[in-house]
């Protein structure tokens, strides 16, 4: 079944056309590179993986439960709709809200591979092209992940977020080499990890848990990478030069926080837009939601130096400026090493099965001997 078929409201052209700018360039030094970047880049190569083979895709999901997630959760429990609700509806907007988040990581996925390909374009550091290299490939992989989940897993998909559409635009079509780096890695993949992360910690549910658990272990290293290339970058610049990303932040976090909120599956259930507008701002899960959203950006951007007073302004407003200290080293160590205990758990289960089926095979020709 073509993909356009699946779509709950048509996503328009198949093909998005975002002119690009900016100049590609050759580096002619072969020799040597950033230590610190050469070892992230051997680590990519080291922790490459494939998607068919260690994710389980035997695993059950029920399309109309597909994370588990509770009746409080939903943004129209205790709402005048819900009790209008059956079962049935419940079920289908659990679907639905599944098939939105996913579909929002499977885009942003996407839109985070051609990021990666733009950079090994222009960086102009030969070790920054290296690595970018091989997050282009897990790029590919977690949108070949995603893809999947929701073809085969869910059956439903959305078109991307306007706004978040809005925000790659904006990164794509900026000619700067550095603005990649810090729409995708920092504002854009620090939403997404966000959201990977509340789900992964949440869900009881095998499939969806082992997906997320495995993407955020390859976005630990994204994360570093933007924070080494980004941090080396702007102490070079200028004033002007660092308020003009400052502004850039800025109106990206307000953009994430305040127009990414899963309105159009309200929508798509018959309640009108302002009404799902005011549902979706008194979610609790939606508060909740915002303030980890923060989580990963706020401590990243101030160490890579954008901590300027507007930014710093603009986080007290959000009520997250705090976070700046939040030790994200830490956040990517337990990212890696829960998908490391995953696959340590899930090894030994297989190992386990195999010993008892060889114990009873030697069980069974000894009783028949």
């Amino acid at each position: 079944m073509s993909t356009h078929e699946l779509y709950t409201t048509d996503p328009g052209e198949n093909v998005w056309q975002v002119p690009a700018s900016g100049a590609a360039r050759f580096n002619w030094e072969y020799d040597g590179g950033r230590e610190r970047l050469l070892a992230l880049y051997q680590k990519g190569k080291d922790k490459q993986w494939d998607g068919n083979q260690r994710i389980d895709w035997d695993l059950e999901v029920d399309p109309y439960d597909p994370l588990g997630t509770p009746d409080e959760v939903l943004n129209l429990y205790g709402t005048r709709h819900w009790a209008k609700m059956t079962e049935r509806d419940k079920g289908d907007l659990r679907r639905h809200y599944t098939a939105w988040q996913f579909s929002q990581f499977l885009h942003g996925e996407q839109g985070a591979m051609v990021c990666a390909a733009r950079i090994v374009e222009s960086v102009p550091d030969l070790d920054a092209k290296f690595y970018s290299a091989t997050q282009t490939m897990d790029e590919a992989r977690h949108a070949e992940i995603y893809g999947r989940f929701l073809h085969e897993k869910i059956g439903m998909l959305y078109p991307i977020n306007d706004n978040l559409q809005g925000l790659l635009g904006d990164t794509l079509r900026d000619s700067r080499w550095d603005m990649p780096y810090l729409g995708m890695q920092v504002l854009i993949e620090g939403l997404a990890l966000a959201a990977f992360g509340m789900i992964r910690d949440t869900t009881d549910k095998p499939l969806p848990k082992q997906i997320l658990s495995y993407v955020m272990q390859d976005e630990a290293r994204h994360v570093a990478f933007g924070r080494m290339a980004l941090r080396d970058y702007y102490r070079q610049l200028t004033d002007a030069e660092l308020r003009e990303r400052e502004e850039f932040v800025i109106e990206g976090c307000y953009l994430m926080r305040d127009r990414i909120r899963g309105v159009e599956v309200l929508e798509n259930f018959g309640i009108p837009k302002r009404e799902a507008e005011e549902i979706s701002e008194q979610s609790e899960f939606l508060q909740l939601f915002r303030k980890l959203l923060f989580s990963r950006i706020v401590p990243c951007v101030k160490d890579i130096g954008l901590w300027g007073e507007r930014l710093q302004k603009a986080y007290l407003d959000m009520g997250v400026f705090d976070l700046g200290d939040s030790n994200l080293d830490l956040l990517m160590t337990q990212d890696e090493e829960l998908a490391e205990a995953l696959d340590a758990e899930r090894f030994a289960a297989e190992e386990a099965a195999r010993v008892a089926e060889v114990e009873a095979a030697i069980t069974q020709s000894t009783d028949a001997s």
